[in-house]
């Protein structure tokens, strides 16, 4: 008697040949490069700033969390109709936005101005990132999806090894505007490769059913798996962006960093990051998402008890530390990123995705505005403390998430188990 069989995830796009598929994820891998480095050059420009604006390290804390509140509120309004939209137009129209946001950042005169400049770059950065993995999902067979996104997510140890050791440069070399600069002038140019290079992508438009907001919240509220990949999300941020805000200010602060010096924590983490974000892809493709995730985050408890508890330290023993933490934060993120992708049905996975990305925004958000309550600056010897109060509820929450990741199925298993 034959058994029946789930059938295969679909993939919308028509089929594409292997330049086309490469060269896609090379466009999209720059975006998101450019993207995250927007991001994460605010870490470590974190003590010239606090310096040139005379801020405390709370206030600091409100820079970072300004772009993720405001990507978290776009994200989930951008879920209720993301999935109407050509995925090419909506990534030329909000990488565009993007640009404009961050050249905004580079003429900031005063840290008010900043503060909104940021809030308006988030506004759109929180919808780019969820549309380059929905655009992944529908293009990237299933069978290929996790060294794809392996693929993407090299562009945040790109963003290390090249992006912010350089924008530190050039912030040593000018000011702290400089970094910025580059990024809006370096993102005009891929978004006009973006333009004529990606081809339009309507095909999840074909079955598409008008869906009112409420149908969409209702629809992910009533499945138990989009929910346990949610809350994945966001005790993955919560783990991550309670340490990684004012980690610069604490090495140079507590470890005896200086300012110049961060530029090689980053390019050794982005180093490593590199080459460990694909093996970790390919693997997880190999032995199974959840299996890899799990043996990540485990891993990855060591160097956030280290990294939260350096005192001062020789500079190459805390880049060694430094290294592991960032191998295992990006083992982690990458299969995460891969199951989370394939726990909806793609013509729902934009909408699902800016979502997501939405709760990634917030629950990061949350994360560094805690982080900012809780740690102080000694006002006798000028170091950060409680920051290792911050390190065991980051562990913490790792141990949640190896407990949610088991509840996660793609969409084709749980097809298959109904």
């Amino acid at each position: 008697m034959n058994s029946i069989q789930a059938p295969a995830q679909p993939v919308l796009q028509p089929e594409i040949s292997t330049f086309q598929e490469r060269l896609l994820l090379f466009i999209l891998s720059v975006i998101q490069f450019t993207h995250i480095m927007d991001f994460m050059i605010m870490v470590p420009l974190g003590p010239r700033l606090i310096d040139v604006f005379d801020i405390s390290t709370r206030q600091f804390s409100f820079l970072v969390s300004a772009y993720t509140f405001s990507a978290g509120i776009s994200g989930f309004a951008s879920a209720f109709f993301i999935d109407r939209f050509d995925r090419k137009t909506a990534l030329i129209v909000l990488y565009f936005g993007f640009t404009l946001g961050t050249f905004a950042c580079a003429l900031s005169p005063n840290y008010y101005f900043l503060l909104t400049a940021r809030t308006v770059t988030g506004l759109f950065g929180g919808i780019l990132g969820a549309l380059i993995y929905a655009i992944v999902g529908d293009t990237i067979p299933a069978e290929r999806r996790g060294r794809a996104m392996g693929i993407v997510m090299a562009s945040f140890a790109i963003a290390s090894v090249a992006g912010v050791p350089f924008g530190l440069f050039l912030a040593d070399q000018f000011d702290w505007h400089a970094p910025f600069f580059l990024l809006a002038a370096m993102s005009l140019v891929v978004w006009v490769a973006a333009f004529k290079a990606i081809p339009a992508m309507r095909k999840h438009l074909q079955h598409q059913q008008h869906r009112s907001p409420m149908m969409v919240i209702t629809q992910v509220l009533n499945n138990p798996n989009q929910l346990w990949a949610l809350g994945l999300m966001m005790m993955l941020m919560m783990a991550g962006f309670g340490i990684i805000p004012l980690l610069s200010t604490y090495m140079v602060k507590n470890v005896g960093f200086s300012q110049s010096q961060l530029a090689y924590i980053y390019l050794t983490g982005g180093s490593v990051s590199f080459f460990s974000s694909i093996i970790v892809g390919r693997l997880s493709d190999k032995y199974g998402k959840s299996r890899i995730f799990i043996i990540a985050a485990v891993l990855s408890l060591i160097p956030i008890a280290i990294i939260t508890n350096l005192s001062r330290t020789p500079i190459p023993i805390a880049l060694s530390v430094f290294a592991f933490f960032f191998i295992f934060t990006n083992g982690r993120m990458v299969p995460a990123m891969a199951l989370i992708t394939s726990s909806v049905l793609p013509q729902q996975r934009g909408s699902f995705m800016s979502i997501n990305s939405s709760v990634q925004s917030v629950a990061a958000g949350v994360a560094a505005f805690l982080a900012g309550l809780v740690v102080y600056e000694s006002p006798t010897t000028g170091e950060l403390m409680n920051y290792p109060l911050v390190g065991y509820c980051s562990m913490v929450a790792v141990l949640i998430c190896i407990f949610i990741v088991r509840k996660i199925k793609p969409v084709a298993e749980e097809v298959k188990g109904r």
